[in-house]
Protein backbone atom coordinates (compact mmCIF):
# COMPACT_ATOMS: atom_id res chain seq x y z
CA UNK A 1 0.00 0.00 0.00
CA UNK A 2 2.98 2.30 0.66
CA UNK A 3 4.55 2.15 -2.63
CA UNK A 4 1.13 2.68 -4.50
CA UNK A 5 0.77 5.81 -2.48
CA UNK A 6 3.97 7.36 -3.34
CA UNK A 7 3.16 6.49 -7.12
CA UNK A 8 0.29 8.13 -6.80
CA UNK A 9 2.03 11.00 -5.05
CA UNK A 10 5.01 10.66 -7.98
CA UNK A 11 1.91 10.63 -10.99
CA UNK A 12 0.81 13.71 -9.16
CA UNK A 13 4.01 15.78 -9.02
CA UNK A 14 4.85 14.99 -12.75
CA UNK A 15 0.75 16.38 -13.67
CA UNK A 16 2.27 19.62 -11.28
CA UNK A 17 4.97 19.93 -13.24
CA UNK A 18 3.87 19.71 -17.12
CA UNK A 19 1.08 22.43 -15.87
CA UNK A 20 3.90 24.52 -14.80
CA UNK A 21 5.90 23.96 -18.26
CA UNK A 22 2.46 24.81 -20.27
CA UNK A 23 1.72 27.82 -18.33
CA UNK A 24 5.16 28.87 -18.44
CA UNK A 25 4.91 28.55 -22.07
CA UNK A 26 1.85 30.42 -22.70
CA UNK A 27 3.14 33.01 -20.95
CA UNK A 28 5.90 33.15 -23.12
CA UNK A 29 3.95 33.33 -26.30
CA UNK A 30 1.28 36.05 -25.13
CA UNK A 31 4.24 38.32 -24.60
CA UNK A 32 5.24 37.77 -28.08
CA UNK A 33 1.89 38.45 -29.70
CA UNK A 34 1.71 41.62 -27.59
CA UNK A 35 4.69 43.20 -29.17
CA UNK A 36 4.47 42.16 -32.68
CA UNK A 37 2.85 44.63 -35.09
CA UNK A 38 4.08 47.62 -32.71
CA UNK A 39 7.35 48.49 -33.86
CA UNK A 40 8.51 50.55 -30.93
CA UNK A 41 12.48 52.03 -30.34
CA UNK A 42 13.36 53.53 -27.04
CA UNK A 43 14.10 57.01 -26.80
CA UNK A 44 16.25 58.71 -24.51
CA UNK A 45 15.01 61.15 -21.88
CA UNK A 46 14.06 65.07 -23.14
CA UNK A 47 16.95 66.32 -20.14
CA UNK A 48 19.26 63.53 -21.61
CA UNK A 49 18.71 64.72 -25.04
CA UNK A 50 19.08 68.12 -24.15
CA UNK A 51 21.97 67.40 -22.46
CA UNK A 52 23.97 65.98 -25.22
CA UNK A 53 22.94 68.38 -28.06
CA UNK A 54 23.92 71.31 -26.16
CA UNK A 55 27.26 69.71 -24.96
CA UNK A 56 30.71 71.24 -27.15
CA UNK A 57 32.92 68.96 -25.73
CA UNK A 58 35.92 67.95 -27.97
CA UNK A 59 35.26 64.07 -26.91
CA UNK A 60 31.68 64.02 -27.82
CA UNK A 61 32.11 65.93 -30.94
CA UNK A 62 34.48 62.97 -31.94
CA UNK A 63 32.16 60.46 -30.65
CA UNK A 64 29.63 58.72 -32.67
CA UNK A 65 26.39 60.65 -31.81
CA UNK A 66 23.65 58.07 -32.64
CA UNK A 67 23.08 54.66 -33.52
CA UNK A 68 20.92 54.06 -36.93
CA UNK A 69 19.50 51.23 -38.79
CA UNK A 70 20.88 50.44 -42.35
CA UNK A 71 18.65 47.57 -42.88
CA UNK A 72 16.06 45.29 -41.62
CA UNK A 73 12.36 45.85 -40.26
CA UNK A 74 13.04 49.59 -38.70
CA UNK A 75 15.32 50.74 -41.20
CA UNK A 76 15.80 54.53 -40.75
CA UNK A 77 15.50 54.56 -37.24
CA UNK A 78 18.21 56.23 -34.79
CA UNK A 79 18.88 56.10 -31.46
CA UNK A 80 20.65 59.36 -29.44
CA UNK A 81 23.42 57.93 -27.83
CA UNK A 82 23.63 59.84 -24.27
CA UNK A 83 26.38 57.01 -22.49
CA UNK A 84 23.28 54.62 -21.51
CA UNK A 85 23.39 51.41 -22.41
CA UNK A 86 21.53 50.42 -25.71
CA UNK A 87 19.94 46.65 -25.38
CA UNK A 88 19.12 45.50 -28.70
CA UNK A 89 16.10 42.27 -28.88
CA UNK A 90 12.87 41.74 -29.04
CA UNK A 91 11.80 42.36 -24.95
CA UNK A 92 9.61 45.08 -24.58
CA UNK A 93 11.75 46.97 -22.53
CA UNK A 94 14.53 46.67 -24.91
CA UNK A 95 16.14 50.05 -26.33
CA UNK A 96 15.84 48.88 -29.51
CA UNK A 97 12.52 46.51 -30.21
CA UNK A 98 13.29 44.54 -32.90
CA UNK A 99 10.46 42.41 -35.10
CA UNK A 100 12.87 39.60 -35.96
CA UNK A 101 12.37 36.02 -35.99
CA UNK A 102 16.06 36.03 -35.84
CA UNK A 103 16.44 37.87 -32.81
CA UNK A 104 16.59 36.83 -29.30
CA UNK A 105 14.63 38.36 -26.29
CA UNK A 106 17.46 40.28 -25.22
CA UNK A 107 20.29 39.65 -28.37
CA UNK A 108 22.82 42.13 -27.67
CA UNK A 109 24.02 45.20 -25.50
CA UNK A 110 25.71 48.20 -26.76
CA UNK A 111 27.59 50.15 -23.90
CA UNK A 112 30.21 53.00 -23.60
CA UNK A 113 33.55 51.53 -21.68
CA UNK A 114 36.35 54.14 -21.30
CA UNK A 115 35.19 56.18 -23.92
CA UNK A 116 34.71 53.13 -26.20
CA UNK A 117 31.15 51.82 -27.44
CA UNK A 118 31.34 47.76 -26.95
CA UNK A 119 28.91 45.60 -28.52
CA UNK A 120 28.26 42.19 -26.34
CA UNK A 121 26.89 39.22 -27.77
CA UNK A 122 24.16 38.43 -24.62
CA UNK A 123 23.98 34.72 -25.57
CA UNK A 124 21.44 35.12 -28.10
CA UNK A 125 20.66 31.87 -30.40
CA UNK A 126 21.90 33.08 -34.02
CA UNK A 127 24.59 35.52 -32.74
CA UNK A 128 25.36 39.09 -33.36
CA UNK A 129 28.21 39.70 -36.18
CA UNK A 130 30.05 42.98 -35.97
CA UNK A 131 31.37 43.23 -40.16
CA UNK A 132 31.74 39.94 -40.77
CA UNK A 133 33.00 38.71 -37.11
CA UNK A 134 31.03 36.93 -34.93
CA UNK A 135 31.22 38.82 -31.58
CA UNK A 136 31.74 36.33 -29.03
CA UNK A 137 32.95 38.12 -26.34
CA UNK A 138 32.68 42.37 -25.52
CA UNK A 139 34.25 44.01 -28.91
CA UNK A 140 35.14 47.74 -29.45
CA UNK A 141 33.10 48.97 -32.15
CA UNK A 142 33.40 51.80 -35.01
CA UNK A 143 31.44 54.53 -36.80
CA UNK A 144 30.47 52.55 -39.87
CA UNK A 145 31.44 49.31 -39.32
CA UNK A 146 28.08 46.98 -39.77
CA UNK A 147 26.72 45.03 -36.57
CA UNK A 148 24.26 42.59 -37.95
CA UNK A 149 21.75 41.29 -35.64
CA UNK A 150 19.17 38.52 -37.29
CA UNK A 151 17.79 40.85 -40.60
CA UNK A 152 18.54 44.13 -38.94
CA UNK A 153 22.04 46.13 -39.72
CA UNK A 154 22.83 48.60 -37.25
CA UNK A 155 25.96 51.54 -37.49
CA UNK A 156 27.49 53.62 -35.28
CA UNK A 157 27.23 57.29 -36.40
Amino acid sequence: MNSALALQLLRFGFLVLLWLFVLGAMRVIRSDLRTSGQPRVGVPPPARRRGRSGGSGDNRAASPAYLQVTAGGLTGTRIGLTGAPVLIGRANDSTLVLEDDYASTRHARISLQDGRWIVEDLGSTNGTYLGQRKVESPVPMDPGVPLRIGQTVLELR
